[in-house]
């Protein structure tokens, strides 16, 4: 007789247990919405995943999430000044949504509201089996921002959407729905203080012909464990250019899931991951190119200091029907130190046979003899050693198309150096 026993439970999901159980009446929601959480709790019980799970290889998080902070209902988060000056801020403050702005050509109402008439249902559902992050999410999430930007719309500013919290737990959803022929910024913040666990999907549906900017800047202190989930379906001819900056944090996984869906789509993925301390972020990337004539780029680069340990995975899938396909993807890391890590995964899975793609990773240290020419010139160590850094990930940093945008991602790269260089 074959048995199969269950692992002891670690105090981590035994704490994302007991919390359900004590939250649940507190959290909206009707049957169907109910019946969603149970589900992800029912996955929540068999197990975080481990690295024997491909996807969670690198980043074994039954091992690394040691604790969960109990909710703090008496924390009081409040909200940012926006990245760039003028844009309206659509804040979620301890995981409850914030007085909304009104934008022009901009729908903008509150996920509690859909939860609580069930129509939100649909989206709680579990994306696989290793979908651990959407699974923490569903159980807890209790607000967030819904936007239907309207076919046609210009956008002026960038539309921040900030998740910012004060300790404890903050599940937050945020759920866009954009129009035909959109032209759109979309800036997303999380930061906060203190010992939290923080959770964050977003569910983005870009129409044809549309051109959208989304940018994630992750700023959590070396407290927080942060899992972030960004999923995006790309329409006829559209483009959605993603920038993600990792600047904090002590466990991140950040997971971005694309779909290019409609003939002409393109997909851009620029990231800057920044790590220090005793510090371990993930950004794991699955791209399907559904369709022919679809496009995609991904440059990531990584700055390592300390005893920091950095996770890139990315994967391509071309369906055999999606001929013409044209991606390429890149992961380039600069090692500040001898205790720093850094481990690197890309895949390509290819079914067509009239496609051109291929991937790349690099790993080196400041180049000693730039290093060298700079303090031949007067400039201190430090100060020489932090623009080698600075030329190194501005590369990409500067495609953005907005100064505001690239002054204010600069600034937090002089300000991380400053404090960890």
């Amino acid at each position: 007789m074959n048995m199969h026993l269950q692992p002891q439970r670690t105090q981590a999901e035994t704490a994302l247990i007991d919390a359900f159980g004590e939250r649940q009446s507190l959290l909206p929601g009707d049957g169907a919405v109910m019946s969603k959480r149970d589900e992800a709790v029912e996955a929540i019980k068999h197990g975080l995943p481990t690295r024997r799970i491909e996807t969670w290889h690198y980043t074994d998080l039954r091992r690394l999430l040691t604790t969960v902070p109990a909710y703090d209902d008496s924390a009081r988060a409040s909200a940012l000044a926006p990245l760039v000056e003028g844009s309206p801020v659509l804040a979620l403050l301890n995981g409850a949504v914030a007085k909304p702005v009104a934008i022009e050509g901009v729908t903008v109402g509150p996920v509690a509201d859909k939860l609580s008439d069930g129509t939100y249902a649909p989206a709680l559902g579990a994306q696989a089996t290793d979908d651990a992050i959407g699974a923490v999410n569903s159980a807890f999430v209790a607000d967030g921002w819904l936007l239907d930007i309207a076919a046609g719309t210009k956008l002026e500013k960038p539309i921040e959407l900030q998740n910012v919290q004060a300790g404890g737990q903050a599940h937050a959803r945020f759920a866009v729905k954009i129009g035909d022929g959109v032209a759109a910024t979309i800036v997303e913040r999380q930061a906060g203080s203190g010992d939290a666990l923080v959770s964050s999907v977003d569910n983005v549906v870009i129409g044809d012909d549309s051109e959208v900017t989304w940018l994630i800047v992750q700023e959590q202190p070396d407290s927080v464990t942060h899992l972030g989930q960004f999923n995006a379906w790309i329409g006829k001819n559209a483009k959605l250019t993603l920038f993600v900056m990792n600047a904090g944090g002590k466990l991140v996984r950040q997971e971005v899931k694309v779909a290019a869906k409609g003939e002409g789509g393109e997909f851009t993925l620029r990231g800057v991951n920044l790590l220090a301390g005793d510090t371990h972020t993930d950004v794991t990337m699955v791209l399907d190119h559904e369709v022919p004539h679809t496009s995609s780029t991904e440059i990531i680069r990584n700055v390592v200091t300390g005893k920091a340990h950095g996770v890139f995975q990315g994967r391509i899938n071309v369906r055999q029907y999606a001929q013409k396909t044209d991606a390429k993807m890149a992961c380039n890391t600069l090692l500040l130190s001898d205790e720093g890590e850094f481990s690197t995964k890309p895949e390509l899975e290819i079914f067509a046979d009239d496609v051109v793609c291929g991937h790349g990773a690099t790993v080196t240290e400041i180049d000693r003899d730039h290093l060298f020419y700079l303090m031949a010139r007067g400039i201190e160590e430090k100060t020489a050693r932090g623009l080698l850094v600075k030329a190194f990930v501005a590369e990409v940093i500067e495609e953005m198309e907005d100064e505001a945008i690239v002054e204010a991602l600069e600034q937090r790269l002089v300000d991380w150096f400053v404090a960890h260089g």
